[in-house]
């Protein structure tokens, strides 16, 4: 049976549409767990911050504007089913996407924050070398293409650790503790936030897979590991149980969810990355089938059953 292939156009203004509801629109899942959150928190002036948070951004998206001075620097999740076709390949693709970012940054529009790291030059479109980053994963069966862009900030809010087996729970629960005291001060992590926690792998792919679990997963997703789940919950618990809130003030509102992903790694090591995704979870999905539907969605949907598969 002959797939059609999906038009490089298409790519284009869903690309396109992804990068303003990325800079404009809060998930929902995030922003009811923020409401949830000004509903409990006790100290007055976090939940004036949150409360705040809120109302901005009710007016970004009544007036179709970014929520944030600081639009972060965009970042893209492509997952292809194994049957999907692309007119001109996946090169197109990725020009198509390189292009969305160019006219999301002067048409949203999106500060232009991507610089060279040496001379400071700025092509005022955010592109560069290796500028916007683009990761890919592949399902078995399935014509379609699935595009998420998300706006993470760039400076503050990363951290990595090289643990042992020896170190066990304690090790990593006293690695986040320090970390999440780390981001809490000043608010440098634009708190409150998810938390992603990559445990595992090599050095890359422990701080891929944390950033991953920061990023594209919704609030309430539970790692299907029962050990890691748990982990989860406790975690989430000790990050709100250090006195800090929203942008360091005092509160209990520091973590809004916790995930955590794993990856088989050497015997005689545990790498752990602790990611803060900002406060407000700036991410978009969409699928774009053979038929030319596109399906916009709040939830990535990165994480499979094959996505996480520990044997062929």
């Amino acid at each position: 049976m002959s797939i059609n292939p999906i038009p490089q156009q298409l790519v284009l203004e869903t690309a396109t549409e992804l990068m303003s509801r990325a800079a404009i629109d809060i998930p929902p899942d995030y922003k009811r767990a923020l409401q949830q959150a000004a509903s409990k928190e006790t100290e007055n002036l976090s939940c004036f911050v949150i409360k705040t948070m809120l109302d901005n951004y009710d007016v970004a998206e009544k007036d179709r504007r970014p929520m944030c001075a600081d639009t972060g620097l965009p970042r893209f999740y492509v997952k292809a089913g194994n049957e999907a076709v692309v007119e001109g390949g996946f090169v197109a693709l990725e020009n198509a996407v390189r292009q969305s970012v160019a006219i999301g940054t002067q048409e949203i529009p999106l500060r232009p924050n991507r610089v060279h790291p040496l001379t400071r030059q700025d092509n005022n479109n955010n592109l560069g070398i290796h500028a916007p980053e683009i990761e890919y994963t592949f399902e078995p069966g399935g014509d379609w293409i699935d595009i998420i862009t998300v706006h993470k900030g760039g400076l503050f809010g990363t951290d990595y650790r090289m643990l042992f087996p020896g170190d066990g729970i304690d090790g990593i629960k006293r690695f986040f503790l320090d970390t999440m005291a780390s981001f809490g001060r000043r608010g440098l992590a634009c708190q409150p936030a998810i938390i992603g926690v990559g445990l595992g792998g090599n050095k890359d792919t422990c701080m891929r897979i944390g950033k991953e679990a920061a990023c594209l997963r919704v609030v309430g997703d539970v790692n299907p590991d029962p050990d890691v789940a748990k982990l989860e919950r406790e975690l989430k618990e000790l990050g709100n149980g250090i006195g800090m809130g929203p942008m360091g003030f005092e509160g209990q509102t520091l973590v809004v969810d916790c995930h955590v992903e794993v990856a088989y790694t050497h015997t005689g090591g545990m790498p752990m990355s602790i990611h803060s995704f900002c406060h407000s979870s700036r991410r978009a999905a969409a699928r774009i089938y053979s038929d030319g539907r596109v399906e916009f969605r709040d939830d990535p949907q990165w994480f499979t059953d094959f996505y996480r598969r520990e044997g062929i």
